[in-house]
């Protein structure tokens, strides 16, 4: 902006300020800067099924069975055996829909799981190198904040959403409610230990979204290796999230 009116000043007489329409004009002229395609695709879905598995195999029919389930978005957990191939997979197999990896701690990992196709990283707490790193790229970060402090504090460095984590510890929708009372237009991901049940508590809390994991990965149906069940807790997760947003409309 101040390179806009340095440039405006330099075709004005000395000491003139520019007419107030042209401001106006120069001010209209500049675009906001377009959100990253994840996140566009997170607001869409407003759920995140968050994906950890004991083994590399489990995760990728776990991941394939959440996919026909109908979710859209999903992250797999870095400390998942195989989380990187398994990413590569998924983005061959849909491309139209949207896939990151989930719990990375540094920018080694950040940049290991770029390179396997990762379209969104996500954090329990804030990195500040990661954020930093992915400033001008078309991988979107997620980072983690739990108070006011830290949400002002990954906003400032460029965040464009951040994840409330970990939220139910901390007293669930009310303090989702709270903590986005005073950010109305940070988008917020409410995330640990949400049920298909309280989706829609936390959409009227002011989540833009919900990140899911037990809720759709069932421990036991993962052991089992029941991913027909899991296909349909995924599709119920959807439905419920997709009931809230006909439902603020």
């Amino acid at each position: 902006m101040r390179m806009l009116v340095a440039a405006a000043a330099t075709h004005s007489p000395a000491g003139t300020a520019p007419p107030r329409h042209r401001r106006r004009r120069e001010r209209a002229a500049a675009p906001a800067p377009a959100p990253h395609k994840a996140l566009n695709a997170i607001l869409r879905s407003r759920v995140i099924a968050c994906l950890r598995a004991r083994d590399g195999e489990t995760a990728m029919k776990a991941a394939h069975a959440a996919v026909r389930g109908g979710v859209s978005v999903l992250e797999v957990v870095m400390s998942t055996p195989g989380a990187l191939e398994v990413i590569c997979d998924l983005r061959r197999s849909y491309p139209s829909l949207t896939f990151g990896i989930g719990t990375v701690l540094n920018p080694e990992d950040a940049r290991k799981a770029i390179r396997a196709g990762a379209q969104f990283l996500m954090s329990p707490g804030t990195v500040m190198e990661i954020l930093h790193d992915l400033e001008e790229r078309e991988v979107l970060y997620i980072p983690g904040v739990l108070t006011p402090t830290e949400v002002i504090s990954a906003s400032s460095a460029g965040a464009e959403v951040v994840k409330v984590y970990p939220v139910s510890v901390m007293g669930g929708e009310a303090y989702m409610r709270a903590l986005k009372k005073p950010f109305p237009s940070l988008p917020m991901v409410a995330s640990q230990g949400i049920s298909i049940d309280s989706i829609n508590g936390y959409l009227e809390a002011g989540a833009s979204a919900v990140v899911l994991s037990d809720a759709i990965f069932d421990k036991e149906l993962m052991r089992e290796r029941k991913f027909d069940e899991i296909s349909e807790l995924a599709n119920l997760s959807i439905l419920q999230a997709s009931q809230s947003r006909m439902t603020k409309i």
